[in-house]
């Protein structure tokens, strides 16, 4: 996450394959109206000018638009929040809420509980070209997800409770499950239909990696300029709940804070609404008349341990220099105020919260302790990090605490795409600081462990644990509660899960943090700011 994802996780496909694949090529074989998504001229300055219905919303979005759009494998800031606008579940999930509603589905199932959901698809749904949706695209869809020669990140949130789907008609699909599993409504936003006769194609997965968006949403992607803007349209064969209220979207992406908060603010701020709002801007913004909001969730500062590199195999150097965090000073000097020691995996507000057996205080005397037992003296550490805003504030209390306990640090601040392709490539490194915000996939904490813990897990791979003892049990355990019908014992069984997380520290929050976005008021409503990274404007409107 350079300055620009939150916690743009790469897809689990390695890049340097995805470099060799040639993956360009096949856009000359796609229709016009697919091959044409990067396409069109390469705008930056497109205000909102025009009046009524007709002018174009233009947004400014803090993280990059050039991480993958598949998807089924995007964990990017921009292109997650962008494909909630483009593409539609069967069912979607309110923004804050996270209450499902019918999308593509015409209903909800009655019974939660039930092993199997029938879904009928809406009348008269269309992709983007025109093709209608049909139960052909629905199976596709999922089949990808739980192929299981096919790494996907959404496998991860599906494999364990989903059998299989399968046709039940031209326009009905039915979901069969391993074992009954409420949480799954929900997810099922996860699984974006897409269409088959468009990503069946010879190549067309690596051109989603690179932009190419196809769905049935609201919008439609008109234009995409990595790292510069992406552009969108009101489909005009949208039928379903959530209409656009914008004729054209222009959403610009700015990772450095200085630019970002400028083309928000002063008599000649060109766009009406911005995310990943510095904490030092606040006051300034509010004081113009812009509206600032947003919360707390689950976005986090993490440290990620290699722990194939000696000493950080050893469970107490990992403590240690979590112990040596000066983390209330982490919160009022870098985040404002804005953000909570972690005393847990999950954030304060989940509903699943609950105080690790091991919190991480402030304690420098425990972590030289820690140090000495481990027989570890003089340890140098290259402390490699994406240069999102935020994090770099906090890096020089990181650093300033390690040294404070012998630890000689080195901080190295790179662009998300570099920091993740050496760890695609299985580089050697020592730790990592990063962001994270796994409520962009839900609010459940079955999921938001899956997200970062599992046998196959692209993070387990990252940090070399997927193979220890400790690793084998804990996620042997969280199977054990993902099957448990109780919800009670559920959230108990989820809640060890996370003490051993806490113990072992080889992925683990050292704060969370608030996200805030501002808007003009006088220019748009029904804007609700959510404390994850992006935006969602199905529900804006102009004043």
């Amino acid at each position: 996450m350079r300055d620009d994802v939150t916690h743009d996780v790469p897809a689990p496909r390695r890049r340097a394959l995805l470099r060799a694949a040639g993956a360009l090529g096949a856009a000359a074989a796609l229709p016009p109206v697919l091959a044409g998504c990067s396409a069109g001229p390469e705008s930056t300055n497109d205000t909102g000018g025009g009046g009524g219905r007709d002018r174009t919303l233009t947004a400014v979005i803090g993280y990059g638009n050039d991480g993958s759009w598949d998807p089924t494998q995007t964990a990017s800031a921009f292109a997650m929040a962008a494909n909630n606008h483009v593409y539609e579940g069967l069912l979607d999930t309110d923004p804050i809420t996270r209450v499902p509603y019918p999308a593509l589905a015409t209903r909800v199932p009655a019974d939660p509980g039930a092993t199997t959901w029938r879904f009928t698809l809406r009348p008269g749904a269309a992709f983007h070209d025109g093709r209608p949706v049909t139960a052909d695209d629905v199976v596709f869809t999922f089949g990808r997800i739980l192929d299981p020669d096919t790494p996907t990140l959404a496998k991860g949130f599906f494999a364990s409770w989903l059998k299989e789907v399968r046709k039940a008609g031209a326009s009905a699909v039915e979901l069969v499950l391993a074992f009954p599993f409420p949480d799954g409504l929900s997810r099922l936003t996860l699984a974006k239909i897409m269409p088959k006769h468009v990503f069946s194609r010879p190549g067309a997965w690596d051109e989603a990696l690179k932009g190419l968006a196809v769905g049935s949403g609201p919008y439609r992607k008109t234009a995409h300029h990595p790292k510069a803007n992406t552009a969108f349209e009101a489909f005009a064969g949208y039928n379903g709940p959530r209409r656009a209220a914008f004729r054209r979207m222009n959403w610009l992406t700015i990772v450095d804070a200085a630019p970002r908060v400028a083309r928000i603010s002063g008599a000649d701020a060109g766009a009406q609404i911005a995310d990943n709002i510095p904490y030092a801007n606040i006051p300034r913004l509010e004081q113009g008349g812009l509206q600032v909001g947003g919360g707390a969730g689950m976005n986090n500062l993490f440290l990620l341990f290699n722990t194939a590199h000696r000493p950080f195999d050893d469970v107490r150097v990992r403590q240690a220099l979590h112990y040596a965090i000066d983390t209330d000073k982490m919160v009022r000097v870098a985040l404002k105020g804005h953000g909570r020691p972690s005393t847990s995996f999950l954030n304060e507000g989940n509903p699943a919260h609950r105080r690790a057996g091991t919190v991480y205080g402030h304690d420098p005397e425990k972590a030289k302790r820690l140090l000495r037992a481990a027989g570890v003296h003089g340890l140098r550490i290259e402390l490699m990090s994406n240069n999102l805003s935020w994090v770099v504030d906090c890096l020089p209390t990181i650093k300033a605490s390690w040294e404070a306990v012998g630890v000689r640090t080195t901080l190295a601040p790179q662009e998300t795409t570099a920091v993740f392709t050496k760890l695609d490539q299985k580089q050697d490194y020592q730790v990592v600081a990063a962001a994270s915000n796994p409520n962009q996939f839900g609010l459940d904490a079955d999921l938001i462990m899956r997200y970062n813990y599992g046998p196959q897990n692209i993070w387990m791979g990252y940090a070399r644990w997927a193979g220890h003892p400790v690793a084998k049990q804990l996620f042997a355990d969280m199977d054990r509660a993902t099957r448990e019908p109780d919800p009670a014992r559920k959230k108990a069984m989820i809640q060890d899960c996370i003490d051993t997380v806490a113990e072992q520290a080889v992925l683990y929050p050292v704060v969370h943090n608030e996200l805030m976005t501002a808007w003009d008021p006088r220019r748009l409503s029904g804007i609700r700011p959510q404390p994850y990274p992006g935006l969602n404007l199905l529900q804006a409107r102009w004043t």
